[in-house]
């Protein structure tokens, strides 16, 4: 690759990566924030072992049957305004599982989040193809993948000093859904 171009991919990363990196972090501490909260969920009358494990498994359910049609949209209609719509529909149904009353509410709001942020992952590998040759592209995703493991440093603690916060009527696993959610609904107005 000419010494040019270096530095105009170089511009792009500097521009691109930090928000994509971010927003992958809020994506993780997402989806893995039902495992802290269930700590203080068992308190529920309607909350079990089992009501978690489908919770859990269900999300992937949504994620799976809308990873493909998600990306043909992305494709269709543009990555800023597709991962816009991602992460603001992902914030809210995250905030959404506060809301969670009895099994079947929290079974709806978990396979909405996997169907909200399907293609979100997929569909920045697939942005990031339109911006960065093979070459140059190797180096963004494993700069990419550096936020799974750095979003269970960050979300470990925060999710258990937040499970601590009560007040206003709400729980701490509700609060937790609550203050994980707005940051992913905040920052998908800034994609």
């Amino acid at each position: 690759m000419p010494p040019a171009y270096e530095g105009i991919y170089r511009k792009i990363a500097l521009r691109l990566m930090p928000l994509l990196f971010f927003c992958y972090i809020l994506a993780y501490i997402d989806r893995v924030n039902v495992g802290f909260a269930k700590l203080a969920m068992k308190a529920e009358p309607w909350f079990s072992d089992a009501v978690f494990a489908t919770g859990s498994g269900i999300f992937f359910i949504g994620y799976f049957l809308f990873e493909v049609p998600a990306n043909v949209i992305l494709h269709r209609i543009g990555a800023r305004i597709w991962i816009t719509r991602i992460m603001i529909s992902w914030g809210i149904l995250s905030c959404c599982c506060a809301l969670s009353d009895s099994p079947a509410l929290f079974y709806t709001f978990r396979f909405l989040l996997g169907f909200a942020e399907a293609g979100f992952f997929p569909g920045v590998i697939l942005y990031l193809t339109y911006w960065f040759p093979a070459r140059a592209r190797a180096k963004m995703v494993s700069l990419f993948f550096i936020a799974v493991p750095l979003s269970n440093v960050i979300g470990a603690p925060l999710s258990t000093l937040i499970l601590d916060v009560h007040g206003l009527g709400l729980k701490g696993w509700q609060w937790l859904f609550l203050l994980e959610g707005a940051p992913s609904l905040v920052l998908g107005f800034v994609v």
